[in-house]
């Protein structure tokens, strides 16, 4: 029978820390939010032949459209990967709120400053991110 997991007590940060994380993520939100509206709004809002600059009406060669689709592909691509953080940054303020912010969702225990300044959107301390990525890189 598989034992319970220890329940870690979770610390509650102070105001003003959570203040400056909560501005932290506000910052981030704010500048992914508008790099993503670029994006769409490139890749979407011409045709192949405007986003080329070729208005005539000759025929566009197979490898510029492979390119022109690529690229689009790619944008879309950062776009959707954009997304997610907002998603993570969503979550991270709901944390803030609800004052579990700061602590690691898989252990319980408190998330370092150093890694809460580098990435504040962080559900995972250290140990728990490095152990989730070996768990996710496959054999080796």
């Amino acid at each position: 029978m598989a034992r319970p997991k220890k329940r870690i007590k979770t610390k509650v940060m102070a105001k003003k820390d959570l203040k400056k994380y909560k501005e932290l993520l506000l910052k981030e939100r704010e500048s992914i939010g508008g790099e993503i509206s670029h994006i769409a709004k490139e890749a979407l809002k011409q045709s192949q032949r405007e986003a080329s600059g070729d208005l005539s009406g000759y025929t566009y060669h197979m490898a510029d459209m492979a390119s022109d689709n690529y690229e689009r592909d790619f944008s879309l691509g950062r776009a959707t990967e954009e997304q997610k953080l907002l998603y993570a940054i969503d979550e991270a303020m709901k944390r803030i709120e609800d004052g579990t912010y700061g602590n690691c969702l898989q252990c319980g225990k408190s998330i370092s400053k150093k890694r809460l300044i580098a990435v504040p959107h962080t559900e995972l301390c250290i140990d728990c991110q490095k152990s989730d990525e070996k768990d996710h890189a496959g054999p080796s």
